[in-house]
């Protein structure tokens, strides 16, 4: 696809999900530095470690948003100079939950490919909805979970503990 064609197939769209392209691309570079640094040194921006958030129903609007930040991240991974792999993926898309509010948890998981060598994959779940590594995810066994929860569930926590 021509430069021309992409710009104005991005004009089209709204003002709201053009926004929301740019931070992808945005969060994506993130998740590519990520994915350069030592990941002792990181894994902590991730959540906690082996807390998986609840898979109870999301509201239409929290679907809607799902499916729309997912949009964004396999769009404007296509386009990055850079490789953006599961992992790029699933962080950025982590970052964006995180930036509106959303429980989310980070799957790390390792198998063999086609050809039998090791693989990993990551993907990323908020709620029911599988927003980044869908695709053969259910081949690999996970080997490492991190979850964020929402900004409703950090507040009620903090208020649990006050009362305690």
């Amino acid at each position: 696809m021509s430069l021309l064609r992409k710009a104005r197939r991005f004009i089209s769209y709204p003002w709201p999900m053009r926004f929301m392209f740019i931070e992808a691309y945005l969060f994506l570079a993130w998740g590519r530095i990520f994915k350069l640094l030592p990941f002792h040194k990181v894994r902590h921006t991730l959540g906690e470690y082996m807390k998986e958030t609840p898979i109870s129903g999301c509201t239409e609007r929290e679907q809607q948003l799902l499916r729309q930040i997912s949009r964004a991240i396999h769009t404007m991974s296509r386009v990055t100079w850079w490789e953006s792999q599961c992992l790029v993926k699933a962080v950025a898309a982590m970052k964006m939950l995180e930036r509106r509010g959303l429980a989310c948890t980070l799957y790390l998981g390792s198998g063999r490919d086609d050809h039998g060598k090791m693989a990993a994959h990551a993907w990323l779940r908020s709620g029911t909805y599988i927003v980044t590594g869908k695709e053969g995810h259910e081949r690999y066994a996970v080997v490492g979970i991190f979850g964020k929860d929402s900004a409703r569930n950090r507040a009620a926590a903090a208020v649990k503990r006050q009362r305690i």
